[in-house]
C-alpha cells in the first residue's frame, strides 16, 4: 500500500483504529451525560463500532442524537489519548467502579500487559492501538445507526446489556453515500422483505432462531432441496435417512460431545453416567457412517457418496439469531464422501464443481469468496483432535488441491473443524456481514474412531479419507440471501408463484380459470386473482407480491383466445396465444433463468 494510503479507510488497520477511537469516544459521551451507566466492551467491527453498556437509561432514537452531539463535543475538544500500564492491583484499584472491567482483568493471565487509554476526564482498559487524539475524528462523519439488547459475554444467563452500535468517517460524503447505501440494503433485507412477502414468521413463545417458514417460504426450501437431491442422485449420490438424535455415548465416540457439548440440546442430565442421555443431532457425519459401516466394505466400493437433507439443531446464543441466516433448528443439504487416498483430490473437485453449479445457477457464486481455514497449533483450549502430523499432512493435501484447482483463497487460523481442514465458502449480506454458505472439508480422524475400514486390493484393512460437503449449504440460510440478492424478485423457475391471472372483469374469469388449469397441468405454480377489484390495483399488488408474471385477460383476450402477459420486470409482453405464453414460461423455468 502506498504511503498516502496509510492514514485512509483504504487501509484496513488505520479504519479499525480510527472505529475503535469512536467506540471510546461514545462511551466518554455516554458517561458524560449518564455518569452512572457502567462501561463493558466497545470494539470496532466490519462495518463500524459498538459499545456494550449497563445502564439504568433505556437509550432511545432522541437519547443517540444527544450522544452524537456530546461525541461531535469531544472531537472538537481535541483530547490527546495517552496509553499506560499498570500492575494488576492498581488496575483494580483504578476500575473499581466498573465491574466488567474488573471482571476482565480477573481473567487476564497472570503475566498480562494490563493497559489503559486516557483521554481528558475519561479512562478505559483497552490493549488498543487508537487515534493519538480525538481531533482527529471528523465529529460530522459519525452517526449511531442503532441499540440492542446484547448480553454480557453473549451468555444469556448473564445481565442483559444494551449495545450502541455506529459508524464513522473521515469525510461527511463518505458518511451519506454509506447511509444511502445502508437504506438501500435495508429495503432488501431479508429479515424485513421476507417477513413482509411472507415466506416467514417467528413466534416469542417458540423461541428465538426458530421460525416458521410460511407457505412461499416452504415452497421455495421445498424446491430447492428436490433440485439439489434429483442432481446429487445423478452425481452417484446415495440418499440416507438417518436419526435426529442419538445417545450421549454415540456423540462421545464422534468427539461432539467433548467439542460442541455447549452447542448442543441435551435431552436428560449429561453428567449423570446411570442414566440415559439424548442429544438432538448438530451434524449428520456420525450417522452416515452407520450405512458404511454396515457391512465390511472393500475398496471397490469406493467412493461412496452418501447424501442427506439433514436436519440439525444448534444451540446458537440469543444474541447472534438473525431472521433466517442464524438459526438453531435448519436443514441443510449435507453429505460425505468416503473414499481412498487416491480418489481425494478428484472428488474434492467434483465436490467444488457441484456447488459452483448449485451457487452459480441461483446466482449466487460471483458474490463468493473462498477460506482455507486451518488449525491452530498453538490453541490452548485442546480444540482440536489429532496429532501436528496427521494436521499438517491433511491441510498440505487440501492446499495441493486447491492450488491444482486454481482456487483463490485466504488462509483462516483456528477457523478448522475439529477434526479437520476444510474450505469454506462466504457470501455477505447486504450489510456486509459474512456467513459460511457452503464448506468442503478433509477428515482423517474420525474414520478411525468410528473403525471404518476397507479391505484393499492387497486383503489388507486400511482407513479411507472422509469429504464432509455441502451443496447448497444451509436451506434458510439460503433462501435468506436469495431474497437479499433479488430484492424479494426471486427467479421465475424457484418463485412460490409464477403466474397470476387478472381478469379484467367478471366475464373473464372463467376463461382465466380454464387457462390456469392448463399451466398447472404442466406443474406451473399459478393463482388467479378473482376479487371485484380495478385491473391497475391488481397489477400493482402482484407487482408489489414480486410476482413473476401476470395475465391480464380482457374480453378482446377471450374473443381472440390470447392472454397478455406482463412480466413484473420488462411491462407487457402484448397479446399472444395461451401455446406461445406456456412455450416462453416452459424456456425460463426450464434454463432455470434469474428473471
Amino acid at each position: 500500500m502506498s504511503e498516502e494510503n496509510l492514514y485512509t479507510f483504504e487501509n484496513e488497520q488505520y479504519r479499525r483504529t480510527y472505529w475503535h477511537t469512536c467506540s471510546h469516544v461514545m462511551a466518554q459521551a455516554v458517561k458524560r451525560l449518564w455518569p452512572e451507566t457502567k462501561l463493558a466492551i466497545g470494539p470496532s467491527i466490519d462495518n463500524g463500532f459498538y459499545y456494550d453498556l449497563d445502564s439504568a437509561e433505556t437509550f432511545t432514537a432522541e437519547d443517540l442524537e444527544k450522544i452524537e452531539a456530546e461525541m461531535r463535543k469531544i472531537c472538537k475538544e481535541k483530547l490527546k489519548l495517552e496509553r499506560f500500564e499498570l500492575p494488576r492491583a492498581e488496575a483494580l484499584e483504578l476500575m473499581k467502579d466498573e465491574p466488567y472491567k474488573v471482571e476482565l482483568i480477573n481473567d487476564l493471565p497472570e503475566d498480562a500487559t494490563i493497559s489503559f487509554y486516557k483521554q481528558g476526564e475519561f479512562t478505559d482498559l483497552c490493549a488498543g492501538p487508537h487515534l493519538d487524539s480525538t481531533g482527529r475524528i471528523k465529529g460530522n462523519g459519525i452517526k449511531l445507526t442503532a441499540c440492542n439488547a446484547a448480553y454480557w459475554r453473549g451468555d444469556s444467563s448473564r445481565k442483559q446489556l444494551q449495545r450502541i452500535y455506529g459508524v464513522a468517517f473521515p469525510k461527511k460524503e463518505e458518511l451519506d453515500a454509506y447511509l444511502k447505501e445502508r437504506e438501500e440494503a435495508l429495503k432488501r433485507d431479508h429479515n424485513k422483505l421476507g417477513r413482509e412477502l411472507e415466506y416467514f414468521t417467528t413466534v416469542d413463545t417458540l423461541g428465538q432462531g426458530l421460525p416458521v417458514l410460511l407457505p412461499k417460504g416452504a415452497r421455495v426450501i421445498q424446491l430447492l432441496q428436490r433440485w439439489v437431491e434429483d442432481t446429487e442422485q445423478k452425481a452417484g449420490y446415495l440418499l440416507t435417512k438417518t436419526p435426529l438424535m442419538a445417545k450421549r455415548e454415540f456423540f462421545k465416540i464422534s468427539g461432539h460431545w467433548d467439542h460442541d457439548l455447549d452447542g448442543m440440546f441435551i435431552i436428560g442430565d449429561p453428567y449423570d453416567e446411570s442414566k440415559e442421555c439424548f442429544a438432538l443431532r448438530p451434524m449428520t457425519c456420525p450417522f452416515q457412517y452407520q450405512v458404511y459401516l454396515n457391512r465390511q466394505r472393500s475398496y471397490r466400493d469406493l467412493p461412496m457418496r452418501l447424501g442427506e437433507t439433514s436436519t440439525l439443531f444448534r444451540n446458537e446464543d440469543s444474541g447472534e439469531m438473525h431472521g433466517l441466516i442464524r438459526v438453531r433448528q435448519f436443514t441443510i443439504s449435507e453429505g460425505h464422501n468416503v473414499v481412498r487416498p487416491d480418489q481425494l483430490e478428484e472428488e474434492f473437485k467434483n465436490c467444488l464443481d457441484l456447488c459452483k453449479y448449485f451457487l452459480g445457477t441461483v446466482g449466487m457464486l460471483d458474490k463468493c469468496t473462498f477460506r482455507f481455514s486451518q488449525w491452530d497449533p498453538a490453541n490452548p483450549n485442546n480444540k482440536y483432535e489429532g496429532t501436528a502430523e496427521q494436521w499438517e499432512e491433511a491441510q498440505r493435501a487440501m492446499a495441493q488441491i486447491l492450488d491444482d484447482l486454481g482456487v483463490e483463497y485466504t488462509v483462516g487460523i483456528d477457523e478448522a473443524a475439529f477434526y479437520g481442514p476444510k474450505l469454506d465458502i462466504q457470501y455477505k449480506n447486504v450489510y456486509g456481514k459474512e456467513d459460511t454458505l457452503v464448506t468442503i472439508q478433509i477428515d482423517m480422524l474420525l474414520a478411525q474412531r468410528f473403525g471404518m475400514y476397507y479391505i484393499d486390493e492387497n486383503g489388507e484393512k486400511k482407513l479411507p479419507y472422509i469429504l464432509h460437503r455441502t451443496s447448497l449449504g444451509c436451506y434458510e440460510r439460503t433462501l435468506a440471501y436469495l431474497i437479499e440478492e433479488y430484492g424479494g424478485a426471486l427467479p421465475t423457475w424457484m418463485a412460490p408463484e409464477q403466474v397470476r391471472f387478472l381478469p379484467v372483469t367478471d366475464r373473464a374469469s372463467d376463461y382465466c380459470a380454464e387457462q390456469a388449469k392448463k399451466l398447472e397441468a404442466l406443474g406451473f405454480r399459478v393463482e388467479v386473482d378473482y376479487r371485484n377489484e380495478k385491473i391497475g390495483k391488481k397489477i400493482r399488488e402482484a407487482q408489489l407480491e414480486k410476482i413473476p408474471y401476470m395475465v391480464v385477460v380482457g374480453d378482446r383476450d377471450m374473443e381472440n383466445g390470447t392472454v397478455s402477459p406482463r412480466h413484473r420486470a420488462d411491462g407487457d409482453l402484448g397479446a399472444m396465444s395461451m401455446d406461445a405464453f406456456t412455450a416462453l414460461l416452459k424456456e425460463v423455468v426450464d434454463t432455470k433463468a434469474k428473471k
